[in-house]
């Protein structure tokens, strides 16, 4: 994030007084009517309510000013930094209301309580917490409360050494934004709805793809988005979302018809590029639609673009990473991987990013450390099937020929295309790297541990 390079010099965070002004949240305001001549006789005027919506509007939050419970009252500077940040990187989310900051921040110092503060602005949730520094350590608390009930939905604290304020704002920000995005359509998708619309369904299935990937959930998740867009063609989100799952399952090998999900992908995200050239999402899902055609290449710069639109977009790293990898810049995966990781440790789809470090490792024959990393990502997201034949091939590398075994059984069992019943299918079906140089590394290391495994090659 490009900041401001005046701002460690202020005891407060620098702010563009134009900034949000074209959003107004209703409040309660006085209205003088003044006539030439008669002012002074003007009766005292009434209070005129602007009413809010009898419902708050779905994912929508105010985040209040972070509390500095440090000794020092010059670190308020850092608790404003971290509400500020918080604010636009929350607005980020796709059909996120939040509350501008201007407007947050008229509650700092102040004790309000959750449901009064739910009413005055008309949001579902409130997010709160406190910074507090001892030394070179600082402690971050957050918590998510929802407005209508007051009852507290998650918490979270981050504890870390000082010695980058600017690098650890940005860090424990990106860190809270993701979890909060994965609370809030979790929360958002459990309410009940009488008549649901199209967000409605979109949030359903988002909801489903945070559970263990499986044929199952991206077909329950793929009806959600396709009701969604039968209330509304024109859905934007839903038509990436849509594309999103349809191609992760021809990635997963959870397709039965990967060419006609891949066509079918392929113009959905076009729409959504073509009338949002800029939409981080859309992007990043562009970028794995190109992988699932072996353009590994071209793959990069939507990725690139899509993590420039939105830094805290963690699918869009690990989706880097593995463009880098097969592209043959081996060198750069694991800080991709591991930066994903630091921003996102509870990512439900994390265990892309533990295959990736597991990938490198096993590419380069250290086949330890492969086995650790591939055994956290398919611990983490057991219903994939490529985890499993990875795993395989590194325990037959390692002489573990019972475990190699059984971990290539599971991968069979999993993959809808029978990717892994040979050596020739799998080069058929597969995601082969393009460069000469990977191709050797893949085929000395991954294909020769299954072979070894058992797999044959006709």
């Amino acid at each position: 994030m490009v900041r401001d390079q005046i701002r460690d010099k202020l005891p407060y965070p620098f702010e563009d007084m134009g900034e949000q002004s074209v959003k107004n949240i209703a409040r309660p305001v006085r209205a003088y009517a003044l006539r030439p001549g008669a002012v002074a006789d003007l009766p005292a005027p009434p209070s005129i309510s602007i009413p809010q919506p009898a419902t708050a509007p779905r994912l929508s939050i105010v985040v209040l000013p972070f509390a500095n419970l440090s000794n020092d009252p010059d670190q308020q500077y850092f608790a404003d930094g971290i509400t500020e940040d918080l604010t636009t990187d929350l607005s980020r989310l796709a059909g996120m209301l939040v509350i501008p900051r201007n407007t947050a921040f008229t509650y700092q110092g102040t004790r309000v309580d959750t449901k009064q503060i739910g009413r005055e602005l008309g949001v579902r949730y409130v997010l709160e917490g406190s910074v507090r520094r001892a030394g070179n350590q600082i402690r971050v608390s957050a918590q998510l409360i929802d407005a209508e009930t007051d009852a507290h939905l998650w918490a979270e604290r981050f504890d870390a050494d000082t010695s980058d304020l600017f690098a650890l704002q940005d860090d424990v920000t990106s860190r809270i934004a993701n979890a909060l995005g994965v609370e809030l359509i979790a929360a958002e998708a459990a309410r009940p709805t009488e008549h649901p619309d199209g967000l409605d369904y979109i949030l359903r299935g988002r909801a489903v793809l945070l559970k263990p990937r499986t044929p199952d959930t991206h077909r329950e998740a793929i009806t959600l988005f396709e009701r969604a867009l039968v209330l509304d063609p024109q859905l934007v989100e839903a038509q990436s979302r849509l594309a999103s799952v349809l191609v992760t399952r021809v990635l997963n090998g959870m397709s039965d018809a990967a060419a006609t999900d891949l066509a079918r992908a392929e113009t959905l995200v076009d729409q959504v590029l073509a009338a949002s050239p800029r939409d981080a999402y859309a992007h990043h899902v562009k970028g794995n639609l190109l992988i699932a055609l072996k353009r590994w290449e071209e793959a990069i710069p939507e990725y690139e673009a899509a993590f420039a639109s939105n830094r805290n977009l963690v699918t869009a790293l690990h989706g880097l990473a593995w463009c880098k990898l097969y592209a043959g810049s081996i060198e750069e995966v694991t800080p991709l991987a591991e930066q994903a990781i630091r921003l996102s440790p509870r990512d439900p789809s994390i265990g892309y990013i533990y295959g990736v470090i597991g990938t490198v490792d096993l590419v380069q024959s250290h086949i330890d450390e492969a086995i650790i990393w591939l055994n956290k990502a398919r611990n983490a997201m057991p219903g994939v099937p490529v985890f499993h034949a990875q795993l395989a091939a590194a325990y037959a590398l390692n002489g573990e020929a019972e475990r190699a075994v059984a971990e290539l059984a599971e991968a069979r069992r999993l993959a809808s295309d029978d990717r892994y019943s040979t050596i020739a299918r799998w080069r058929a079906v597969g995601l082969g790297p393009e460069r000469p140089r990977m191709r050797a590394l893949v085929e000395a290391t991954f294909l020769a541990g299954l072979r070894k495994a058992g797999m044959p090659e006709e």
